[in-house]
């Protein structure tokens, strides 16, 4: 796992989201699984944002219902028969029935192989990433990396102080 902070390694998200287009390019129709870690969900939506910019392939954005307990089930319900040149799952940390959805992500593994010819990305924070380890280590064995867009303690501090509004 490759960490890639702004204050830890000195190397800024906008290197980790260059690394992500790459890897999204490199992927080019046929199945690959990516991994971005990032504990602030704000902060996934400016990195998508910044990616937009890095990287010109047609990428489709799905954000999981918290009621989803089946993620090869939602994708296809999704996107049916389309082929998108990549693919970004967000909201895996709203699910409720999170330990049920890895579990059957797991014994579907193959199918995502066998069905998707596009990079699939999982956006995950900590908490979703050691499920993945302890639930589905055959899938998440298919990622070769784990991508990280972590925000320095500093700013995580700031974040937590800032009111949430609804």
């Amino acid at each position: 796992m490759i960490g890639l902070t702004n204050s830890e390694n000195g190397i800024s998200s906008t290197a980790a989201t260059k690394r992500l287009a790459r890897a999204m390019m490199v992927a080019g129709g046929e199945f690959s699984l990516l991994l971005a870690c990032c504990n602030c969900v704000q902060r996934q939506q400016k990195v998508l944002n910044l990616l937009t910019e890095f990287s010109s392939a047609d990428i489709h954005e799905i954000l999981l219902s918290p009621t989803v307990d089946k993620l090869y089930t939602a994708i296809t319900s999704e996107i049916g028969t389309i082929q998108p040149e990549a693919l970004m799952v967000r909201g895996l940390e709203s699910v409720v029935a999170i330990n049920q959805l890895i579990i059957s992500t797991n014994i579907m593994r193959d199918e995502f192989r066998k069905q998707f010819q596009f990079p699939l990305v999982l956006w995950v924070n900590d908490e979703i990433l050691r499920k993945l380890v302890w639930l589905a280590p055959d899938f998440k064995d298919w990622a070769a990396t784990t991508i990280r867009f972590d925000v320095s303690n500093n700013q995580l501090i700031e974040s937590e102080q800032q009111p949430i509004s609804a």
